[in-house]
């Protein structure tokens, strides 16, 4: 039993790595570039703990459903052809995360959380797997809730997982692959490298997961033309290994020792640089 997804791990590098080569938003950008080691460690171990959360995350919304939901809507809901469940799915699912993922940056206690992700500081296909558990334990919940409770079948449910998996990897990817007039209709790479830029007119945009144009709907797009970001990061000093990163939402501040050598429970920090406050929230609602 592959525990780990090792299998898909070698394939999804098969793909991405000679695609950041030949394709590079960054072309100075290593393939071992800072963080990676983490990152993989995130990777690895992550995946059971948001499995299991899911798991009861789902439990729990077919338990609510039965009493809320009436059976004749699941039935027809699940009885529709897939060609139209599918896009249903994917629209749905990507409103909830729409809205989770903006209350994530405009919520003080749950941007704690959403600001491991944030920390990443040079993008490719690895990066999509630093994220805190609670942060996708949520997130991915949320985007769950309605289609397990409307009765969606599990094949479309499936296939929405498998495009949000695959998708993930390719907006976080280090790779300039325009989508052309698609761009204002699916996240993209240069989409979502946006949304990590330190650039303060990109501060708090381009919250979609798979599709840009909710966020022209809701007024939270930037995707300037011909631009590419070319920082990424936080303005506030933010432990860099596994440990720290999953303890720091819950002690915050006081795991930064004000010492020269900006040392964190025997694990190495970036230093508070000067420049810039914290990344402000936006206001909730907005």
């Amino acid at each position: 039993m592959d525990s780990f997804g090792l299998k898909v791990i070698f394939i999804t590098c098969l793909v991405f790595v000679p695609l950041e080569r030949l394709f590079a938003m960054h072309p100075e950008q290593k393939v071992f570039r800072r963080g990676w080691a983490n990152d993989l460690i995130f990777l690895l171990l992550n995946g059971m703990l948001i499995k299991l959360g899911l798991l009861a995350v789902i439990v729990a919304s077919i338990f609510a459903a039965a009493q809320i939901v009436p059976a004749s809507v699941q039935a027809t809901v699940g009885g529709l052809p897939y060609w139209v469940q599918i896009p249903l799915v994917i629209l749905l699912s990507d409103l909830g995360f729409y809205w989770t993922h903006r209350m994530f940056h405009a919520v003080p206690w749950l941007w704690r959380f959403h600001a491991i992700h944030h920390s990443i500081e040079e993008l490719d296909w690895l990066a999509a797997t630093r994220v805190h558990p609670v942060d996708q334990i949520l997130t991915k919940g949320v985007s769950l809730v309605p289609l397990v409770a409307l009765g969606f079948s599990e094949w479309a449910i499936g296939v929405y997982a498998l495009l949000y998996q695959w998708q993930s990897v390719l907006i976080h990817a280090n790779l300039r692959i325009g989508f052309g007039p698609l761009r204002w209709l699916f996240a993209s790479p240069e989409f979502h490298h946006w949304h990590h830029s330190t650039n303060r007119e990109a501060r708090d945009k381009n919250f979609a997961g798979q599709l840009s144009f909710l966020d022209a709907l809701f007024g939270s797009l930037h995707l300037p033309r011909g631009q590419v970001p070319t920082a990424y990061g936080l303005d506030q000093p933010m432990p860099q290994r596994y440990v720290p990163q999953l303890i720091y939402p819950f002690v915050g501040d006081r795991i930064i020792q004000s010492t020269s050598d900006a040392v964190v429970i025997g694990e190495t920090m970036r230093a508070p640089e000067v420049g810039p406050s914290p990344r402000p929230p936006v206001e909730a609602g907005v």
